[in-house]
């Protein structure tokens, strides 16, 4: 869906890791909080009930917008996301969708490398 406020987001956000158990974020902790880039007009994440508590229940979540202490009260959200989600697995953590864009903080001259674990984890399970 379009972003809350209707308008074009491009700037750095806060995510909060909700699973380190997977191919993408075992390179992270659960619960850490990492700074990537976002640049998006349709990003705002929406499903009926159902579907999110049944993603919520199978800890299905990879990451939620936070403001930088990690809290999750909407602050940090920059789209107005549904419980503030960035990022969600499919039922077997093999694929990741998100809107955050990690290959963008993957180097110091970028900005930042926070993103890089992904891919850390990604070459290491492939390899």
């Amino acid at each position: 869906m379009r972003n809350a406020n209707l308008k074009f987001v491009c700037s750095d956000v806060h995510l909060k890791i909700e699973s380190s158990q997977s191919l993408f974020t075992s390179r992270y902790q659960a619960g850490q909080v990492i700074r990537v880039p976002v640049a998006h007009a349709e990003g705002n994440y929406f499903a009926d009930d159902e579907t999110l508590k049944r993603i919520e229940d199978r800890g299905q979540v990879a990451f939620r917008y936070c403001a930088a202490d990690g809290t999750t009260d909407g602050s940090g959200n920059p789209n107005g996301s549904i419980h503030n989600i960035a990022g969600i697995f499919n039922e077997t953590k093999t694929v990741l969708g998100l809107m955050p864009h990690p290959e963008n903080a993957v180097e110091p001259l970028f900005g930042g490398t926070d993103g890089k674990p992904l891919f850390e984890g990604l070459c290491e399970a492939l390899s």
